[in-house]
């Protein structure tokens, strides 16, 4: 069953707020930009080379999608483990975000 969308919406506003307050304390010492507006974050990286990661909601379909590293990922949510998890690997969103920053940043 597909899930309320305004369950969906508050879920995925807390999963964003969380994964903005992460990168957020990492992006002055990684020398990265956070950006969250109009229910989506974007990071945008100078070093080691430019590139721009965006993380959002796509409500119809209830997931929340990350585009990084000339990848797109759809994550849905997991009841079991309150989070939006990917499902190839089942990292959460702050697992997957935080890897995709990692590989980035070498």
């Amino acid at each position: 069953m597909m899930m309320d969308e305004q369950v969906f919406q508050k879920a995925a506003d807390e999963a964003l707020e969380g994964v903005r307050r992460a990168l957020e304390a990492a992006a002055d010492e990684h020398g990265f930009e956070v950006d969250y507006s109009a229910g989506t974050l974007a990071v945008e990286f100078e070093e080691p080379g430019p590139a721009k990661f965006v993380i959002s909601p796509n409500t119809p379909v209830r997931q929340v999608w990350v585009s990084a590293l000339a990848k797109s990922f759809k994550l849905e949510w997991v009841e079991s483990r309150g989070a939006f998890c990917w499902p190839s690997t089942g990292e959460t969103l702050t697992e997957l975000v935080a890897r995709l920053v990692e590989q980035h940043l070498g």
